[in-house]
């Protein structure tokens, strides 16, 4: 009898592991790549079949035409980034031929993730609401995969992805997105059950309550809140920072403020109270709200205590507003609470870096790659340092490195200018081929100097990113 449950239960285990083997060779999450490269090649491509047609070679312009239309959409619709739980692997038409002729390999496991990097467009403020489209970018062994929000997938894709990746490797907005990215529909559910108020009744309320609790003489405070009010403040706390992520800024604030009252002197909440007005005075432009974030951020890092996490945290928000004097004491901090901060440690380099201190910057980062956790982060670690070392050491290398900056930085204006010009030029073009064909010559001559602009900007940007190898002696 033993022995037939024994066998039953290792055949119970095979199957388990047979149904693991099959469910970890199929993709958890997918999301399309950007789309940046293909609007632009479409867009290039309808202007030429526009200058073709207007050449009369209609042949020319027809199959022009249809690269922009219907090609190159479909090598954007068929070009994933696919998540099968240990690696990325980037799929499709384009990466298959880009294989195929220049080699290399669109792939990346979770652990050789070096740093995953989240940044925030506004692109549209109705009331007390923005929406916010954000882009996500995970660079490793020289690979960058880029992918942006739009839809069910992305968020997918970060509740897939995020959790896996260490701590130290993700950002500010990457750690919220992992945290506090949820569907809407959940979150309206979870609003309407807090019996929040509506964004048009909140988008005119005042937000300048107090923070930090009442005094010691008022007799209130001396009364602690009850376990339940705890734990209904941080279940509103964390429905405010979810608002927050989703761009319902003012009924985030109106849950921190609920969440505040009950625990004011609560260092993590106040922190994420101080994103919310930093979030806030960017959306409005107001410089009242901006001052307000500063003082929420010290005053949650004089609560912080030892949290060598939050204080790093704070310590990344404050280097963003440039104090960089309050920023490194902060790192410093939170270093001595916990010597195995990356965070810290790279927030002392990137101090130093700003004040031109490159030694301190190459001390900072041979400390991160001897305190790393993870491979990834120790080889990144010593990549800086080498780098930076280079720098400190090899004037000719300085020298170069600042001329290709500065082509850089020139290049990038170029584009911008150069994409300007070329839409006004369109425009004037298409309106003064209705008056006179003269004028409509001349703007079709300027737009497609703008473009040959632009195209060059883009070539010397690709060419100008990457860093300089040093020359071997």
């Amino acid at each position: 009898m033993n022995d037939s449950k024994q066998l039953e239960a290792l055949k119970s285990l095979v199957e388990a592991r047979n149904r693991e083997g099959v469910q970890s060779s199929k993709p958890s999450a997918s999301v399309r790549v950007s789309p940046g490269t293909y609007l632009a090649a479409s867009s290039l491509l309808t202007f030429s079949s526009a200058l073709l047609l207007r050449s009369s070679n209609d042949f020319a312009a027809l199959v022009f035409l249809a690269l922009a239309w219907l090609l190159v959409p479909i090598l954007a619709a068929t070009d994933r980034i696919v998540f099968d739980g240990q690696r990325l692997t980037r799929r499709g038409v384009a990466p298959f031929f880009s294989r195929l002729f220049f080699g290399g390999g669109w792939q990346l496991s979770v652990l050789d993730f070096e740093t995953v990097e989240t940044s925030a467009l506004r692109t549209l403020r109705r009331g007390g609401s923005v929406k916010y489209r954000y882009r996500s970018q995970i660079e490793g062994k020289g690979i960058s995969f880029a992918f942006a929000s739009g839809g069910r997938r992305y968020r997918q894709m970060v509740r897939a992805l995020f959790p896996l990746v260490h701590e130290e490797k993700l950002d500010g907005r990457s750690r919220d997105l992992r945290d506090y990215l949820v569907e809407p529909s959940s979150l309206d559910g979870k609003a309407k059950l807090s019996q929040l108020a509506s964004e048009n009744v909140l988008a005119n309320t005042a937000t300048d309550f107090k923070l930090g609790g009442k005094r010691n003489g008022d007799k209130k405070q001396s009364s602690a809140p009850s376990a339940s009010s705890i734990e209904r403040a941080n279940l509103l706390r964390r429905l405010a920072n979810e608002l927050r992520v989703a761009g319902r800024l003012a009924e985030a604030a109106e849950a921190f403020r609920r969440a505040l009252n009950v625990i004011p002197r609560e260092a993590w909440l106040i922190y994420d109270f101080a994103r919310l007005l930093r979030s806030q005075a960017s959306a409005k432009s107001d410089a009242r709200l901006l001052s307000r974030a500063r003082a929420a951020l010290h005053l949650a890092s004089l609560r912080a205590g030892n949290d060598s996490k939050l204080l790093a945290l704070i310590g990344e928000s404050t280097l963003e507003f440039g104090d960089l004097k309050r920023a490194q004491r902060l790192f410093q901090k939170a270093i001595e609470a916990d010597a195995r901060n990356m965070k810290a440690r790279f927030g002392l380099a990137d101090v130093a870096l700003r004040e031109g201190k490159l030694a301190h910057v190459i001390h900072h980062h041979r400390d991160a790659a001897l305190t790393a956790s993870e491979k990834a982060l120790a080889l990144y670690a010593r990549r800086e340092a080498d780098y930076y070392s280079r720098l400190n050491e090899d004037d000719e290398y300085l020298a170069a490195e600042l001329r290709r900056i500065n082509y850089l930085q020139h290049a990038t204006r170029v584009r911008r200018l150069a994409a300007a010009v070329t839409n006004a030029s369109i425009l004037f073009a298409l309106v003064a081929a209705y008056f006179d064909s003269t004028l409509a010559g001349i703007g079709w001559s300027l737009a497609t100097s703008a473009i040959l602009a632009w195209l060059t900007g883009l070539i010397a940007t690709r060419f100008l990113s990457p860093r300089r190898q040093p020359r071997l002696e």
